[in-house]
């Protein structure tokens, strides 16, 4: 076939629209920082394993996962618990990052991909307007096709010319500031409760999370603005009162990262690019998220790579990308992301409230690092949303910014289904500007 793809980055989403095109005779290369064998923290992983299937990669041996524990939610003041009943055949598999990565990176090596390793990306080569290749530390390369899966801080989209009208930064308040470790079993006593998720813990807005493993506690703290070392220790020690096996030893992990918690962007394609993974804003707003809509996301790129029967890869035919995706996955993340804005804007005290208002009960949760939309998220009976509504309209703060956020959900699910289905200029620039005023 001859045409050359570059795949800038190893993330997720690059590796399978790597694997899916180089299987069908593209020249596939990624060009990835790291060294080989070093992807992916040192840490477990959730995800569906149906989003392997619908991108045509095959299952990890079974010894290499385990099925995911139901979560338990908390209020802020651990006053009220929530549990998750999902059947175990819908449920998600854990599986070590590392192992994720290996098994991803072995299919697309099967499938004709090269990678080249320990090789750090610094941004695009233009020629003219259009993305004719990459700057990297080892030179210039040049292909048909870059695909940016480079993560949040993407040095290729944030270095693309102002022409191209892509999105360039993730801004500091659509990311979420996360320190995850293991830590050493400090007591024996039995919990019922192994996987608890904490929002708003200690009055600080964010989630934590503490899961009790047999050999270690695996916790997670995140924030919606940067913290340091002291307030992770703080939160350990407040975390150790209600969590006895929690340890002092990390043996595990042990590191910050940073995860795009926003709407989808609004342009993911010009000439000679396209976007994908955490360089696109892919993952769930409300937790991060996001591997399973990488694997969507990579097929579907694949797909309209494919369909481009005279090779242009411009955006004209790469638009369908963004059609596709938007949706089969996008669509419903949008609506999300207002709603992790109100979360955001709420106080510790109106989430007790909301809480204890009986408003959500174990029968509503659904949340998983799949779920595609509000819908999914919560599982209200539409008979029972009235007393719902009431119970939380006593509380005319919660009720004013819910309304707000009502409002907005509607607007970008509704703004989201009349993009355009084929690219024009002016079209895309006007339905763009209406998607990111919704989230300002």
């Amino acid at each position: 076939m001859g045409n050359k793809i570059i795949v800038a980055g190893l993330g997720h989403g690059g590796i399978v629209t790597a694997a899916i095109l180089a299987k069908h005779g593209y020249d596939v290369t990624v060009y990835e920082k790291k060294s080989e064998g070093t992807l992916g923290h040192d840490w477990t992983d959730i995800f569906a394993p149906k989003s392997l299937n619908y991108a045509g990669i095959p299952m990890p041996e079974s010894d290499k996962y385990e099925l995911k524990e139901d979560m338990v939610f908390y209020s802020p003041s651990l006053g009220v618990r929530l549990k998750q009943h999902i059947p175990d055949n819908e449920k998600e598999i854990k599986m070590e990052r590392k192992d994720i990565y290996a098994h991803l990176i072995s299919y697309a090596a099967d499938c004709g991909v090269r990678i080249v390793y320990d090789c750090a990306v610094l941004g695009p080569v233009m020629l003219g307007n259009r993305v004719a290749g990459i700057k990297t530390e080892k030179g210039d390369f040049y292909a048909d096709l870059v695909i940016d899966s480079c993560g949040i801080d993407s040095p290729v989209r944030k270095n693309l010319p102002a022409c191209v009208p892509v999105d360039k930064d993730v801004s500091a308040t659509d990311r979420i500031y996360v320190y995850r470790a293991f830590y050493n079993k400090a007591s024996d006593e039995p919990t019922d409760d192994k996987f608890k998720l904490i929002l708003f813990f200690n009055n600080k807005k964010g989630i934590n999370w503490v899961a009790s493993e047999d050999e270690y506690t695996d916790v997670l703290i995140g924030r919606f603005e940067p913290f340091g070392m002291d307030e992770v220790e703080k939160t350990l020690t407040e975390l150790r009162k209600t969590n006895p096996r929690l340890g002092t030893e990390v043996v595990r992990g042990g590191q910050f990262v940073q995860i795009p918690i926003r709407q989808p962007l609004s342009v993911m394609v010009w000439d000679g690019y396209a976007v994908i993974g955490d360089a696109a804003c892919m993952t769930v707003p409300l937790i991060g998220s996001g591997m399973a809509n990488c694997f969507k996301a990579g097929k579907i790129l694949a797909e309209a790579i494919m369909d481009d029967i005279n090779d242009e890869f411009d955006r004209y035919t790469l638009w369908k990308y963004q059609v596709n995706y938007y949706k089969e996955v996008g669509g419903g993340l949008a609506p999300i992301a207002a709603a992790k804005n109100l979360l955001v804007g709420l106080e510790p005290k109106v989430i007790d409230a909301f809480f204890e208002s009986g408003a959500i009960t174990e029968d509503d949760i659904n949340i998983s690092a799949e779920f595609g939309d509000i819908g999914d998220m919560l599982k209200f009976d539409t008979n029972d949303l009235i007393t719902k509504v009431k119970a939380v309209a006593a509380d005319k703060e919660l009720t004013k910014k819910a309304l707000k956020c009502g409002a907005q959900i509607g607007a970008v699910g509704t703004l989201c289904m009349t993009m355009p289905k084929s690219y024009s200029r002016d079209a895309v620039a006007s339905w763009a500007k209406k998607y990111n005023n919704i989230f300002k």
